[in-house]
């Protein structure tokens, strides 16, 4: 029973890393992997395995929090009141039993219960603070607590008002979404494609990339966007209902959708959905489905919120689009650790405003479980409007002319042998380019080394041109290499050496992360960052070692020993070193420096407090004591904060000390931690 237990605590463990890498790649680089439709299964799967074993439940799960954390270009600005995602469903059976469960939270017996719809537009959702009606700040969502400062760039969108129209309450945080309009997404495509720049996949990543411009004078060219949806924290007025809010948000220069509607009846607004889906090519934004609120704002509060949603309001998404297509022909890319993955290359197709031209069919197993052909008809969607994906092959209109594909045994680009793993193949050519190239994409990405300008052309060029063998070769490029380069011109040179000169000081994390080690994403970095002081000690790290540590398991240790114990990465770390790459320390520096006073102390929190929970967790390691998510007779402290749940009645039960919020917080300070406001 023990060793089952654990197999789930591992599953539930591994969904939340997947999760949290997808939220990274979507709220963060506005660069998702997969669908919405995938995503949404991977969470619903994990809420139901919280939901089935609450004792694995960690403050850190993906369930407890929004999205991810905010770029570091920008200053970061603290919400006053978190900006909260929303549940999705799919189907009307769902839309009904939230009816009914609102109803039932509520006991509205004769009490009436009025719904106001708002389409859900796919954009960048934002907060915009007014004092005494001026704006004065304007923050992206970020994780939900803390955003990023935008509000230079926002101040140059025409429809967000920078002083409010009739009324100027002392404070006002409006929220609402950022879109580029589809027919400007597409001019400005046309324009990014005549300058031979790279072009935007759909009007959401326009949106998001024009917003997170350090020049607030690229986003002032950008066709921008704002509606407005909502408000945060506000002074001098009172609202009773969620349609007051829009009309007085209209009323003082904002602009909101005419697609909202008031409805009584849940099955107006199932009707009402389907209405909105049918009309939706017709508009000049995209959307991906109805937002459904309770009006009344005193009922909102009585049914309250959950860690990571309003128990108030859904988000009814349409269905993921789909197009036929034909699939002209199967290739093969070849990733950074070598993964095969077929693609299909399509008969170009138009699926919500977007080109789609090609499809991962992901591993040789879902190919051969989907029976893709080349030359088959397939049905491809563009699930979430944003991922296309072979969905289904239509068998009935095969000829006898297509043909079976068959995964290569040796590498396409280099020729070395394949090594089959499961349902991956992997190239273990040690000097294949397409290898490399990827490797150094991931070394130079975002949150790795953040080198700025080496995209992937200028890779390609540098790597088919032999100018760099590896990651580290990077450093010793001079501007005479890069004027070699096709679209290199002298000021572009500079700026990628200035660049490349810049990630030379980074953290022990990002280091770690940009080698591409397998099975080594940005959290396993920052875990292993925490426990080894440098590279030197994480180098002659034993196995037992690694899997102490919480969260890294045997496979994830034998990749890391493995990585470590090749002669290319002693090479690549040497070449590093030597060209001037240096990091922060690892292994908790913070806390080394004081009295572990929290040492051998478990602490559990439970309900609502001040600071975000992952920030409270990282404050007690750093005194040297852990935080857990279940009660048991070795917890220390329970911290009960605003309305906590059973394991405050559970650790009555056991006897276990309960603290608030102001005496965990005396501990904090005592130890002179620094605690955010």
């Amino acid at each position: 029973m023990v060793g089952e237990k654990e197999k789930i605590r591992k599953h539930i463990e591994e969904l939340r890393e997947k999760i949290r890498y997808h939220n990274y790649r979507y709220y963060v680089l506005n660069e998702p992997e997969i669908s919405d439709a995938e995503y949404d299964r991977l969470f619903k799967e994990l809420e139901e395995l919280e939901a089935k074993y609450p004792e694995f439940i960690t403050p850190d799960s993906p369930t407890q929090r929004v999205g991810a954390k905010p770029l570091e270009e920008f200053k970061t600005y603290r919400h006053s009141i978190p900006m909260l995602s929303l549940n999705s469903v799919m189907e009307a059976a769902e839309v009904r039993e939230f009816d009914e469960r609102v109803r039932r939270m509520l006991g509205a017996g004769g009490e009436e219960i009025e719904y106001v719809v708002e389409p859900k537009i796919d954009g960048l959702a934002m907060e915009l603070v007014y004092k005494d009606g001026v704006f004065v700040v304007g923050s992206t969502r970020g994780d939900g607590w803390t955003g990023e400062d935008v509000t230079q760039n926002l101040r140059t969108i025409k429809t967000i008002p920078l002083r409010t129209l009739s009324e100027a309450l002392p404070l006002l945080e409006v929220r609402g979404e950022v879109y580029m309009p589809v027919r400007k997404f597409r001019e400005l495509n046309e324009e990014l494609g005549r300058r031979g720049e790279r072009m935007f996949a759909n009007p959401r990543n326009a949106a998001a990339g024009s917003v997170r411009q350090l020049d607030p004078r690229v986003t002032a060219s950008r066709p921008l966007d704002f509606f407005a949806y909502g408000i945060g924290r506000v002074e001098g007025r009172e609202f009773k209902t969620q349609w007051e809010i829009l009309n007085y948000l209209k009323s003082i220069g904002f602009r909101v959708s005419d697609l909202v509607r008031r409805f009584k009846d849940i099955e107006d607004v199932i009707s009402y959905h389907d209405e909105v889906e049918k009309r939706r090519d017709e508009l000049d934004y995209e959307i991906d489905g109805i937002v459904v609120k309770v009006n009344s704002v005193e009922q909102q509060n009585r049914l309250g919120t959950i860690s990571r949603s309003p128990r108030w309001a859904i988000a009814y998404k349409f269905q993921p689009r789909e197009e036929f297509t034909k699939v002209k022909d199967i290739v093969v890319q070849v990733g950074r650790t070598g993964a095969l993955t077929p693609v299909a290359v399509l008969e170009p197709v138009q699926i919500g405003g977007v080109t789609v031209s090609r499809a991962t069919l992901h591993n040789e197993e879902e190919l051969k479980r989907k029976d893709v052909r080349i030359g088959d008809t397939v049905v491809v969607e563009r699930a979430g409007d944003v991922i296309p994906e072979v969905v289904s092959v239509i068998k009935s209109k095969r000829t006898g002319a297509e043909r079976e594909f068959k995964m290569p045994d040796r590498c396409p680009v280099c020729g070395a042998e394949v090594l089959k793993e499961g349902p991956i193949r992997r190239c273990i050519g040690v000097s294949c380019t397409a290898q490399l190239k990827e490797r150094i994409k991931h070394f130079a990405s975002l949150r790795a080394l953040d080198i700025e300008g080496l995209g992937e052309k200028v890779i390609e060029q540098l790597v088919d041109r032999k100018m760099v063998a590896d990651p580290a070769d990077l450093f010793h490029l001079s501007k005479s290499d890069l004027l070699k380069l096709e679209r290199m011109g002298d000021k572009s040179a500079q700026k990628l050496l200035d660049a490349i000169e810049k990630s030379k000081h980074t953290t022990f994390a990002r280091l770690i992360y940009a080698l591409g080690i397998r099975h080594v994403g940005e959290h396993t970095a920052s875990l292993l960052a925490s426990n080894f002081r440098d590279m030197e000690e994480l180098r002659n790290a034993t196995y037992d070692k690694l899997v102490s540590i919480p969260e890294i398991g045997p496979e994830v240790a034998k990749s890391i020993l493995l990585f470590f114990k090749q002669e290319s990465t002693a090479r690549l770390l040497r070449k590093l070193e030597e060209a001037g790459v240096r990091y922060e320390p690892g292994g908790k520096p913070e806390g080394e420096a004081r009295e572990k006073v929290l040492a051998g102390k478990t602490f559990v929190f439970t309900g609502r407090i001040s600071i975000p929970r992952e920030e409270a967790k990282r404050k007690v390691e750093q005194l040297g004591g852990r935080v857990s998510s279940s009660v048991t007779k070795k917890t220390d402290y329970v911290v009960a904060g605003e309305e906590p749940g059973s394991k405050l009645e559970k650790a009555h039960k056991l006897g276990v000390k309960v603290i608030d919020e102001e005496e965990f917080m005396k501990m904090l300070k005592g130890a002179d931690i620094s605690v955010s406001s």
